[in-house]
């Protein structure tokens, strides 16, 4: 049941809750942002529909690009200017370096021992470091080039096979994707798995992202146990809890089959994988460390890898894609650019072309400009903190709405036509430094798998604009091609896109 008339069913009990929790409102004592009219109670959730980002990006044309929102108790300030965001994550960034505590995510990163989630201090600073040097480093990615390149070479097969048919590219960008976190993430050969088949594990990445993108009653009423009561009713908890179980149970084998095969498993030519590397941190930990790791630390890090490594980069290459077929201008542009530069007679295409052709990168960057996988970055403010002259007082929550910022007409011309030219001789790039273009974030909370995620996706998209030239299926035209959005933490497009690939000769 969509939650606004779950609200609707429930509204007895709130004009009730009301009357108990007037006597407690005082006056702001802040210089708060605009807002829109709000409900008592429920706040401005009236205000969303189902693309959260959207909603607050029309809320924004009229209310600026700083916003405050009152979400069932929680209060909100949406930020949808590159000002205000380099304000937040740069000027602020240590004060605004928390996040937000959910039901979703407390219990998939087992009680907040993950990166992505997990709120600042001294274990999140050092789950951090981990990560940095030992798993996501460019060394590390590096190490892996061959699992890519093998790995994109079955796609060209499978690709090959299906020549002069319509094919789904969400799923053979998920089985190319899947196929090396497997490899990168669990030392697991995806093609040979015995415990999860892909049409399982698509499942799995969709349920669990729903899980930690949709608000509980209990994370818009956390105070007393009126939001835990409504979950229990409505039976949130129990759905919650069967996603943990399968991702747990599925963690749990990977790990139990690194222990088994762990005399052995490493060689001086094989990279090690990151299960296998938090296992070593685990045996080389002391009696005096007073940073120490266990199982539920790897399985948290792993509920990360899953879903930023599979789902983020399988839905920005599905809308560069998506693109490329709706502007077949830049199609042929690029398709000329990589087989001039690269010559008519390859075999194989590796990660050393990826650099020759600069019209791709590009296009990567106008794809993350319209289509940012997850379109709204949320950070917490630890004290108070003034954004464009307002007051953001400590413990608000900010959502930075990356999906706006990127169609910003102050910043971009025509900023809904796909038009990967205007990054030419431009310094503007995604890895943070540049608040007009955050796909990843900025700051102390930008996503620490930059370098893994760009490779995959360059890798893939160098691939399949190479050997194949792509025409939509018989009877469609380029505006038939549906750009309908859903989803929350991330976004996919919602139709599949079905291309049929024909085979350069």
């Amino acid at each position: 049941m969509p939650l606004f008339l779950s609200l609707l069913c429930l509204l007895p009990i709130f004009i009730v809750s009301f009357f108990i929790l007037s006597k407690k409102l005082k006056p702001s004592k802040w210089k708060l942002p605009p807002s829109p009219s709000s409900f008592p109670i429920i706040g401005n959730l009236h205000h969303l529909g189902d693309l959260p980002h959207r909603s607050i990006h029309r809320l924004c044309i009229k209310y600026g690009p700083v916003m405050f929102l009152r979400l069932g108790s929680v209060p909100v300030v949406v930020i949808s200017s590159s000002e205000a965001a380099e304000e937040m994550l740069k000027t602020h960034d240590l004060e605004c370096s928390t996040r937000s505590k959910m039901v979703g995510t407390e219990k998939l990163s087992y009680g907040y021992k993950d990166i992505t989630f997990g709120p600042y201090g001294e274990y999140w600073r050092e789950m951090r470091k981990v990560a940095v040097i030992e798993l996501f480093s460019l060394k590390k990615v590096q190490s892996f080039r061959s699992v890519r390149e093998e790995e994109v070479e079955v796609m060209v097969k499978k690709v090959t096979a299906l020549t002069q048919s319509p094919v789904d590219l969400r799923k053979m960008f998920f089985s190319f994707t899947g196929s090396i976190i497997c490899r990168v993430a669990l030392g697991q050969n995806f093609h040979d798995c015995e415990f999860i088949d892909q049409e399982k594990m698509e499942e799995l990445v969709a349920e669990a992202a729903d899980a930690l993108g949709n608000f509980t009653f209990t994370d818009l009423f956390p105070s007393g146990g009126f939001g835990r009561s409504i979950d229990w009713l409505i039976g949130k908890h129990k759905k919650l809890n069967k996603v943990f179980k399968k991702l747990d149970a599925f963690f749990q084998h990977v790990i139990d089959d690194h222990l088994k095969k762990s005399s052995g498993r490493k060689t001086s030519d094989t990279p090690t994988d990151i299960v296998a590397v938090m296992l070593d941190l685990i045996g080389k930990q002391g009696k005096e460390d007073y940073f120490k790791l266990d199982y539920d630390n790897i399985k948290a890090v792993l509920m990360d890898v899953f879903l930023a490594g599979i789902d983020t980069s399988v839905i920005t290459m599905v809308w560069t894609m998506t693109e490329l077929a709706r502007n077949p201008r830049v199609m042929k542009k690029v398709q000329e650019e990589i087989r001039t530069t690269l010559g008519t007679e390859k075999k194989t295409i590796t990660e050393q072309d990826i650099n020759k052709v600069d019209y791709l990168q590009l296009i990567i960057k106008e794809s993350f400009r319209l289509h940012p996988p997850v379109p709204v970055v949320t950070r917490k403010t630890m004290s108070h903190v003034k954004i464009q002259g307002y007051d953001i007082p400590p413990e608000t929550t900010v959502q930075i709405n990356v999906w706006t910022i990127g169609r910003d007409p102050k910043r971009w011309t025509d900023p809904e036509d796909f038009i990967p030219e205007r990054f030419h001789n431009s310094s503007i790039d995604f890895r943070g430094q540049n608040f007009n273009l955050l796909p990843f974030g900025s700051g102390r909370r930008i996503c620490p798998a930059i370098p893994m995620s760009i490779a995959v996706i360059e890798l893939a998209l160098l691939n399949m604009l190479y050997f194949f030239d792509w025409r939509l299926p018989d009877g469609m035209g380029i505006g038939d091609i549906d750009m309908q959005e859903v989803g929350t933490l991330s976004v996919v497009k919602k139709i599949p896109l079905m291309l049929v690939p024909v085979r350069r000769q």
